[in-house]
């Protein structure tokens, strides 16, 4: 991919309906997400209560990912990419009809949550791998970029017109929506063209016997000290720098004086910082591990200065480049995280890739929350700002002391030494597409996902 080449990826047929499709689907997602904590704060009147379906949803990552993976390895991808859609489609048109017509209320609404988490945990993998008929190995980085570009515009816009609808005629309307927004998808999915794949984006077989289960995917892992590394490292950032819903309202609420309309013009700020950071993404030719450090200590040392800023703008100013940064550092491990990986081991990587963002999420957000009540949010912004940056360094210089360096697949450690004497260890290459952390980003990209919001 030639540098500067910010689209490149839509040069594919196949990409692009893709992410039109990806696109409408997003914006559906995201007026769901919307009109599922309307309706429980609504009817509860407890933020515990709205929290607690956010948790249903996300919990099922932690278990169902790693089946998903092995699915992902073994069996057609786009029989279960149909099955999924007319799941999510059903689990939607039924929080539609909680909401119109009142019958198993709350209970059902919690019971919808967690079934839409499910199918999401396993889908997620299998999305993945799909997407290796998109692109070929030049364009894959640009591809996540991308998505995370429709991912980040589809939030925001599905989240503005979602507050009109739901104002205007409350939540039912949403999920109806969002349940003809799979429609999309389920088009796309028969569209593409198998005949149209890049050459050099088909993955390996898996055999079905001694590498089809989710033990064979975690000795894989233990074996590849760099992708272990880059995954740590994603959990360390992801769980003390980008759990900024728990961060900015503390901020907000406390020190910065903003209250509910700060928070509200923070929260903006910090999504217009997510399109910025993807379009860096897709503007760059590689995507190394240099990359992932530089952005890590970016991203770590603004956090720092986060902490001490004296008002609500000059904040927003640093929360900008920060959001923009974490896009950048999880398409950079998504990127490596498949082509640095055995083809026939991808599914799961992607796997773990989600449950390492789901539990740093699950971790980091009530240990920000209980610091910013116990210590205070600013001093929290400054601890886990150079906490994180410590570990960026350690792990800079863990990655540089790793013995296998590949030179033609355009991976760069993250700091310049001395070529090593070892030989080389080649791993199979193809690369797959965009992963897809959790509900909102089915289509667009992986990471899950942990999303930044």
């Amino acid at each position: 991919m030639a540098k500067g080449a910010t689209f490149a990826a839509l040069r594919h047929r196949n990409y692009r309906i893709w992410a039109l499709a990806g696109f409408v689907s997003v914006i559906g997602t995201w007026m769901q997400v919307l009109g599922v904590n309307w309706y429980v704060l609504k009817e509860t009147g407890s933020a515990t209560s709205m929290g607690f379906a956010v948790l249903l949803q996300a919990a099922p990552t932690l278990v169902l990912s790693l089946w998903g993976g092995v699915l992902a390895d073994r069996l057609p991808a786009r029989p279960l990419l149909i099955g999924a859609q007319a799941a999510h489609a059903t689990l939607a048109a039924g929080l539609a009809a909680v909401a119109l017509t009142g019958v198993g209320g709350l209970p059902l609404i919690f019971a919808i949550s967690l079934g839409s988490g499910a199918v999401s945990a396993i889908e997620g993998p299998v999305m993945g791998r799909w997407s290796s008929t998109l692109v070929d190995r030049e364009t894959l980085g640009n591809a996540l970029a991308l998505g995370s570009l429709t991912n980040s515009a589809g939030r925001i816009l599905g989240m503005s017109l979602g507050a009109i609808v739901v104002a205007a005629v409350g939540p039912a309307l949403l999920f109806g929506v969002n349940a003809a927004s799979f429609v999309a998808v389920v088009v796309a999915l028969f569209a593409v063209r198998p005949g149209a794949l890049p050459v050099h984006s088909v993955g390996e077989a898996d055999d079905g016997r001694t590498r089809g289960s989710v033990r064979a995917g975690f000795a894989y892992l233990r074996g590849q000290p760099v992708l272990l590394l880059a995954l740590a490292l994603s959990f360390v950032l992801g769980s003390l720098g980008r759990n900024y819903q728990v961060t900015m309202a503390a901020m907000s609420d406390g020190p910065l004086g903003g209250g509910a309309s700060g928070y509200g013009f923070l929260s903006t700020v910090f999504a217009v910082g997510t399109v910025v950071g993807a379009l860096v993404a897709a503007r760059k030719s590689t995507l190394g591990y240099r990359t992932l450090v530089g952005a890590g200590l970016l991203a770590s040392a603004l956090q720092i200065v986060a902490g001490i800023a004296p008002g609500t703008v000059s904040f927003a100013a640093v929360i900008l480049p920060i959001a923009a940064a974490a896009v950048v550092i999880d398409t950079t491990v998504g990127t490596r995280a498949q082509l640095d990986t055995d083809a026939a081991m991808r599914g799961r990587v992607l796997a773990a890739l989600a449950v390492t963002g789901s539990v740093s999420a699950a971790v980091g957000a009530p240990l920000l929350g209980w610091l910013a009540e116990h210590v205070g949010p600013r001093q929290t912004l400054v601890l886990a700002g150079a906490v994180a940056a410590v570990a960026t360094v350690a792990a800079a210089v863990a990655l540089d002391r790793q013995p296998g360096r590949r030179r033609n697949d355009e991976v760069t450690l993250a700091l310049a030494v001395p070529p090593l004497g070892r030989p080389v260890r080649r791993v199979a290459i193809a690369p797959v597409g965009p992963p897809v952390p959790a509900s909102a980003t089915r289509v667009a990209r992986a990471r899950p996902p942990v999303p930044c919001h």
